[in-house]
């Protein structure tokens, strides 16, 4: 019994594949080739079913922990990047389902403007979410 209770329980797990650049790699303009080469790695080998069930989270590492953001325009960019190599990788359809999340130094004073974007479908909140007030002000301010 136990094993069929797991076996349903690890049905609903969804895999976060994280991706990023670090600062100096965005001072050389190397975002680009950087996600390419981990969005393209990480899902090498999945068919579009799998894809579709993987969510990918870019979380710039110059920004995580450090209290820095990217910009409302540097994130879209970001994700409109992303969502462009999906649609290389698999197709449109695969492309529109895959969520794409945003976890760099979410915040309840950037939270709103970062959930607005086009092709930001969420947030991996990280420190944030160890305050409670904080976290729950970032998930009203999200809405």
């Amino acid at each position: 019994m136990a094993r069929k209770a797991l076996a349903a329980h690890n049905a609903a797990l969804k895999p976060i594949v994280c991706v990023g650049e670090k600062l100096a790699e965005r001072e050389a303009s190397q975002t680009e080739k950087v996600l390419q080469t981990q969005v393209t790695g990480s899902l090498k080998g999945l068919s579009k079913q799998q894809a579709e069930e993987t969510i990918i989270a870019y979380e710039p590492v110059w920004a995580i922990g450090t209290g820095k953001t990217a910009t409302p325009a540097q994130a879209q960019e970001t994700h409109g990047f992303i969502r462009h190599l999906l649609v290389k990788i698999f197709d449109e359809t695969v492309a529109r389902r895959v969520r794409i999340q945003y976890g760099g130094s979410v915040k309840p004073g950037n939270a709103r403007e970062l959930m607005s974007l086009p092709d930001v479908d969420g947030a991996l909140v990280g420190g944030a979410s160890l305050e409670d007030r904080s976290f729950a002000d970032i998930i009203k301010n999200s809405i």
